[in-house]
């Protein structure tokens, strides 16, 4: 689809007109505009809140959870330079800021959507070196945490970068109301990217996420039949088990639609994908922003019992962390011989 010309679908160039109704409807736009609201007003009231409350509490700004505000920072740029504009020009009908900020958007919503992608996969693996000790008695501490927040814009610029060089391009997708990389018209040169970026920016961060949590569960689950009788315990390993699947589901239908359909395009260049579907994978990878903080962040004891003091406008939240340490039945601790297992 050139961009800048009259479409094999007749409709006028992305950023000169509406696209209704040569690709979909205009009530198709409509509706992803109404969802695409959502979004963008949920996810920035959450991760906005992250933000805030973890600036306001210095218990919150442990090593631990220097990944989960970098995790919120990303998904706040992703929902103000992504969902909003998404929000706008399905609204409108076609991306109306013109190509060079298609090319920005596209490069700023992938820079981050690798930046949160590779935020999980390091949270999932602090976790697994804090509990499963694999390296002996290591101490997480600042230096680490900051290692490896780094490593995930490094690596993130790394592998958004190279369509703004040639190799693949940003161009609008699917309704022509967003811009991503150019993975649905196939090409040597489109495709051999996106199997690259499909490996370093969806293969091997779930593959850590898979393995991190599997040996962390596997390691409470020992802790579970150490302490057969402790009901603490016993609930503790369920949260977490709950909470685990959450999380790799979550990844999964953020991410999946996303890797599937750009895999699919790479490895059958005839196939031919209705614009409103290749659409869809987009605008699933954007409700991640809604889902990380939620799954992530809220479901943490410390930080939700910050947050409803925050929200209670001061006054001390119903449950008090202090009191509570000992019987704590969710992913926050678990015991074991005297030390603390902290995968939250």
């Amino acid at each position: 689809m050139a961009a800048g010309n009259i479409s094999a679908y007749g409709a006028p160039s992305p950023f000169e007109g509406p696209q209704w109704p040569h690709l979909a409807p205009r009530s198709t736009y409509t509706m992803v505009a109404v969802v695409m609201g959502i979004v963008m007003v949920s996810a920035f009231s959450v991760n906005s809140m992250v933000i805030i409350v973890t600036l306001k509490y210095k218990r919150l700004r442990s090593p631990l959870n220097y990944i989960l505000v970098n995790l919120a920072v990303a998904d706040l740029i992703v929902t103000i330079f992504g969902s909003s504009l998404c929000f706008s020009s399905n609204i409108l009908g076609y991306f109306f800021l013109g190509s060079a900020m298609c090319e920005l958007e596209g490069f700023i919503v992938s820079l981050t959507g690798i930046v949160g992608l590779w935020s999980l996969a390091i949270l999932a693996f602090e976790r697994y070196i804090v509990i499963c000790k694999p390296i002996g008695d290591f101490r997480f501490q600042q230096k680490h945490a900051v290692l490896g927040c780094t490593f995930t814009w490094v690596w993130a610029l790394m592998w958004s970068s190279p369509p703004l060089f040639g190799w693949c391009s940003y161009v609008p997708e699917g309704l022509r109301t967003s811009c991503g990389p150019n993975w649905y018209t196939g090409g040597t040169n489109n495709n051999s990217y996106i199997m690259t970026l499909f490996l370093t920016c969806f293969a091997m961060p779930l593959s850590t996420i898979i393995f991190s949590y599997s040996n962390l569960l596997m390691a409470l689950r020992a802790v579970a039949a150490q302490q057969k009788d402790s009901e603490t315990t016993q609930r503790a390993e369920k949260e977490v088990t709950r909470m685990v699947i959450a999380m790799v589901l979550a990844f999964l239908l953020c991410w999946l639609p996303y890797a599937s359909f750009a895999l699919v395009v790479a490895i059958n260049k005839d196939v031919v994908i209705n614009p409103t579907l290749a659409s869809m994978p987009s605008y699933f990878s954007k409700t991640a922003t809604v889902y990380n903080p939620i799954i992530y962040v809220f479901m943490n004891k410390q930080f939700r019992n910050c947050l409803m003091s925050v929200l209670c406008c001061g006054r001390r939240p119903l449950e008090d962390e202090t009191s509570s340490t000992s019987a704590r039945t969710d992913v926050t601790s678990v015991s074991e011989g005297g030390n603390k297992v902290s995968p939250a």
